[in-house]
């Protein structure tokens, strides 16, 4: 399953964008957040040297229904707050993706990881741009489940050339070195070497495929 990692621009008509705009040094950090019928809920924690400032500034927002302090420390204040604009819960909500928490929102941007089927992926794609949230792709990976890919044999062979240098430019061990190593006859060591090389270099090839950009419509139009 691929993860995407994406950098958010919060509109500039958005309560929360003009807030970390205009307190561009302070960090917020959400630690949890969710939908409501209408709006949304979120506890975050606010790093910043006028923290106080900041939150007598998010209450004067039309759109921040409430905002609770429940901790504070020297530069850093804890804070439930409810809004009629949850602007970076909708797009998430509507492409029914799972949104990884905590994130940060600094200086009206916010770096998102998403772990989600190339589908929700796509759809989610559709729906920040339908919501005008401009977003820049930093990257979009899929990991290789070797677990499940190869058996436990090929792990221990895989792991062990790699350790000892036999994939190393210029390579460092020798095949028969590395069945020495693993006290196998070289004729079995390079079959089960070669399996999991196959195995691993096919599902390589899916993947770069498979997370194209385009194909699952996150390059920016």
């Amino acid at each position: 399953m691929p993860t995407a990692r994406l950098t958010i621009t919060i509109p500039e008509n958005i309560w929360v964008g003009e807030l970390s705009r205009e307190y561009a040094d302070a960090e917020f950090e959400v630690l949890t957040a969710f939908p409501k019928e209408i709006g949304g809920v979120a506890l975050a924690e606010i790093t910043a040297t006028d923290g106080e400032e900041i939150v007598a500034a998010m209450r004067t927002y039309e759109a921040v229904l409430e905002v609770n302090l429940l901790k504070q420390t020297a530069d850093t204040l804890l804070v439930q707050f409810e809004t009629s604009e949850p602007i970076l819960l909708l797009p998430v909500k509507e492409a029914g993706t799972p949104l990884e928490l905590p994130f940060r929102v600094r200086d009206g941007s916010v770096n998102w990881e998403i772990t989600a089927t190339q589908d929700r992926l796509s759809r989610l794609a559709d729906q920040l741009r339908e919501f005008d949230i401009t977003f820049d792709v930093r990257s979009v990976t899929h990991e290789i489940e070797t677990t499940q890919l190869l058996t436990d044999r090929q792990i221990e062979i895989l792991t062990h050339a790699v350790e000892t240098g036999y994939y190393d430019t210029p390579r460092t061990n020798t095949l028969t070195d590395l069945a020495a190593d693993l006290d196998l006859a070289k004729s079995t060591c390079s079959e089960t070497l070669h399996r999991a090389e196959e195995k691993v270099i096919k599902q390589f090839t899916n993947d770069v495929d498979y997370i194209d950009t385009d194909a699952i419509g996150l390059a920016q139009q």
